[in-house]
């Protein structure tokens, strides 16, 4: 540390929080209690998601299929949500390690303002075209349910935009504890209320939906207080804060819009993969594919809070022009996913046969248990080589290179994975297990490249600095 940063953190430290502190601090410790509460969070989020599903199930299959035809297009709202955090984490982050706190509380200030813009072209859109949508999807019968939980879970788009801005906020000047209480007592709440709301109330299929408002109102409810009248954290929110700046939109947007875009890769992989698993397969093979994704997208949970963590480390790195620092940032996050990854691998080639039991524990489904359990062991060698794919997609985020990390995830997931998916199981009859394995291998190869780019590119920034710094 030069004595103009030493001099900056000495009359400064009272101004900082913790997790500032922590942010700009050692990266390795940094990624490491950043990541912790994430991954609780997302563990209880997921867990959430399980128990709800199970409360509508007890309405019957029409109300079950209501929600999952409505899941899809909110999946698309928390994709867009999502990527426009990740936007704001990558560009408060990199102001707070440039030593601008100014700039960090404009750029909070754009976020809220993007929420709102976002909030209402999302609810004016889909209360408008929910229907037509719904019927594209398929959603028949089952319309009439699917249309009564999606107004009111839509109408609400503001609080699902605003929530997860409000958690990319607080991520962005390390404070991801607030973020884990925020995130958790969000689903606990729903899960309580879905009962209550559903069968004591009497509103059935519309009780879940209240139920996911009403939580959502409650975390606005304590972020606002957090942000704006507790005022303890790092940033300010105020209209002193704010200066109009189409830079400020646009460093937010070049990472936001790329990082939401890449939801809907995963969307289109999905309807690729389940269209190549019908043809070679029939529908069966749909079903072990999604139950087995969902056990993996649990599983790999760890993998992504890490990847969350690094978008605001590596930013405060980039900020302040510390590139020295990338190198560890990058390869202790890879490592660390990996280690998790292959333990995962490990525990779900031991349990597979007991984990395929929660989806085929009835006479109609036990058929699919020999080949779930196949799935499942492949793809233990999907989940190490997650790691060196999504870290490196996330650093370049956290620098602000939102582009990159989307041509990236094209890379592995439109093209990679479903080529080799197509050839091992469709042109050359290797079947579903052929699909299953070009799943892995595309992931492997995709992953591996990123791993390459972003070393090249922390190699380059450090060199150039390097030459900077002596020429100067």
């Amino acid at each position: 540390m030069d004595s103009d940063e030493k001099s900056y953190d000495d009359q400064n430290q009272k101004e900082m929080t913790k997790g500032v502190s922590l942010l700009i601090g050692e990266p390795k410790k940094a990624i490491l209690k950043l990541s912790g509460p994430m991954i609780v969070a997302m563990l209880i989020l997921a867990a959430y998601n399980l128990v709800n599903a199970v409360w509508v199930s007890g309405l019957g299959s029409d109300a079950l299929a209501a929600v999952g035809f409505v899941s899809p297009i909110f999946m698309v709202v928390v994709g867009l949500s999502n990527g426009l955090g990740a936007g704001v984490s990558s560009c408060i982050s990199r102001r707070i390690g440039a030593r601008d706190k100014s700039g960090a509380d404009n750029a909070t200030m754009h976020a809220l303002l993007l929420t709102i813009i976002v909030s209402v072209i999302i609810t004016l859109v889909l209360l408008y075209f929910l229907e037509p949508m719904l019927l594209v999807i398929g959603a028949g019968t089952a319309l009439d349910l699917a249309l009564e939980y999606g107004n009111i879970v839509f109408a609400g788009s503001i609080l699902i935009v605003f929530t997860n801005t409000a958690y990319a906020i607080l991520r962005g000047e390390g404070d991801t504890k607030r973020t884990m209480y925020a995130m958790g007592a969000g689903s606990l709440i729903n899960a309580v209320l879905d009962p209550i709301l559903i069968y004591w109330a009497g509103l059935g299929i519309a009780g879940a939906a209240w139920g996911t408002i009403i939580s959502l109102i409650l975390v606005s409810a304590v972020q606002i207080y957090w942000l704006i009248i507790k005022k303890d954290t790092y940033v300010s929110i105020s209209r002193k804060s704010f200066v109009p700046s189409m830079g400020v939109m646009k460093d937010i947007l070049q990472v936001g819009i790329p990082a939401s875009l890449e939801f809907l890769l995963f969307s289109i992989d999905a309807i690729i993969i389940n269209w190549m698993l019908v043809r070679v397969s029939g529908i069966d093979a749909v079903a072990v594919y999604t139950a087995g994704w969902r056990v993996i997208m649990i599983a790999i949970i760890p993998l992504i809070a890490i990847a969350t963590a690094e978008i605001s480390v590596a930013g405060a790195a980039i900020g302040a022009r510390r590139y020295e620092n990338l190198p560890i940032i990058h390869n202790y996050s890879t490592k660390l996913g990996f280690f998790i990854g292959t333990a995962t691998a490990i525990i779900t080639w031991i349990l597979a046969p007991q984990i395929t039991t929660f989806f085929t524990y009835t006479s109609e489904s036990a058929h699919l248990a020999p080949v779930m359990i196949a799935f499942m062991h492949v793809m233990c060698l999907f989940y190490p080589f997650v790691s060196p794919g999504i870290m490196s997609a996330c650093l370049f985020q956290g620098a602000g290179k939102g582009l990159t990390s989307l041509m990236l995830n094209m890379m592995r997931d439109v093209i990679l994975i479903t080529m080799l998916s197509f050839v091992l199981g469709m042109v050359l009859g290797f079947g579903q297990e052929g699909i299953w394995w070009g799943i892995v291998f595309g992931n492997i190869s995709g992953s591996l490249f990123a791993y390459l780019w972003a070393k090249l590119y922390i190699t380059r920034l450090v060199k150039d600095r390097k030459a900077a710094c002596t020429s100067s």
